[in-house]
């Protein structure tokens, strides 16, 4: 962002970050709309993209992970998992490494239902990434 000599953002910079911002709450918007359609919760969407798209390629997390991820605290992300997982969209289980720890997964009916959602979005992720090219200028 180039600052005029005065300090303040120029015109073009204010007007690229205003169009970035209409970009991702469109995004947004058409994120929860299409989460609905498919029977999800716009959280619920997050939780599986968040799972099926662990940092490590797993495609499974724990609730701490999740909790990070999402910014939010570990209770409310526990109680998150909970109601996923009484809709049957995700399950836990036992990490083989230390039984301590539960993994999140998706189920088949999660996987459907996340699939379905993440198609139907292609569009408003290339509209958003062109949004944070254009901001990057």
């Amino acid at each position: 962002m180039a600052a005029r000599p005065n300090g303040e953002p120029s015109l073009a910079d204010v007007q690229r970050a205003a169009a970035f911002r209409v970009a991702l709450r469109t995004f947004q918007r058409r994120t929860e709309r299409v989460a609905r359609s498919a029977g999800l919760t716009p959280q619920w969407y997050l939780l599986l993209l968040l799972v099926k798209g662990s940092e490590d390629g797993a495609e499974h997390a724990t609730v701490g992970d999740l909790a990070k991820r999402m910014h939010l605290a570990q209770s409310s992300v526990t109680e998150l998992v909970n109601r996923a997982e009484r809709a049957g969209l995700v399950r836990r289980t036992a990490s083989a490494l230390d039984g301590r720890v539960a993994h999140i997964v998706l189920t088949e009916e999660g996987e459907d239902r996340f699939a379905a959602s993440f198609r139907a979005l292609s569009d408003e992720r290339r509209a958003l990434s062109q949004a944070v090219t254009k901001l990057s200028r």
